[in-house]
Order: structure tokens, then sequence, then C-alpha cells
């Protein structure tokens, strides 16, 4: 069975493609990337945008613990610039549950995560 990140309630009103992935952290059994995470209006953290942003965006980790596996099937070293000097690595393109692990994929890489624990979102 394969299940869409929306579906879960940490990422319900979270629109991860045009999230900015700003950072990959690996540990043992926890793997979390760090965002600046664009909000919808669905969010409870929502507020409207800033004159000079086109989204809603909040930084926080996107986290995965109790992981007991992480397979990268593909990783990039691409950083992006965008127009004030801020260095990210992309979006998260892709996230879905497959059964027994997550994958993840954008201009980063593309990663297996096997957790049974669902992935959390913690603002910072």
């Amino acid at each position: 069975m394969t299940t869409n990140y929306d579906q879960f309630p940490d990422l319900a009103g979270v629109y991860l493609e045009d999230s900015y992935v700003l950072g990959i952290r690996e540990e043992p059994s926890m793997l979390s990337f760090a965002l600046e995470a664009v909000l919808t209006p669905q969010h409870p953290r929502y507020r409207p945008p800033q004159p000079d942003e086109q989204y809603c965006y909040a930084k926080a980790n996107l986290l995965f613990t109790e992981v007991s596996e992480v397979r990268w099937l593909e990783r990039s070293a691409l950083v992006f610039t965008d127009a004030t000097g801020e260095a990210d690595l992309g979006n998260i393109d892709t996230m879905t549950q497959n059964n027994d692990h997550y994958e993840l994929s954008g201009d980063w890489g593309q990663v297996q995560i096997y957790t049974r624990e669902p992935p959390r979102l913690a603002f910072t």
C-alpha cells in the first residue's frame, strides 16, 4: 500500500514540493530534513505571506525517528542559491510511504527510510 505525505497528521497543511531543504542530518536511528516549509491555509500556523513572499514559510525539521535502515538510492551535492543569497538543496518532490518504508526524492537525491514511526514536523 502506498500513502502520500499529506495523509500524515503532522504534514497536513504542508506543501513539500515548494518547501526548501536547508540541510539533511543522518544519525543512528534518525534522519531529519531541515526545511523552510510552505504552510497552506489549512495549517494551524498559517499566516498570510509577507509582501516579498509567495507562500507562508516556517522553519521546521521533518523527522524520521526509530529508523532501522536508510538506503540512499541516489545522492547529490547540488546547492542552489536564491536571490537573497541563501543556499538550499532544492525541494522534496515526492514523499510516500510504501508498506515498510518511506521514500523521498528531490534535487538532493532519493532515499528509502525504514521505520514504523510516522514522520513528524517539528517547528524551530
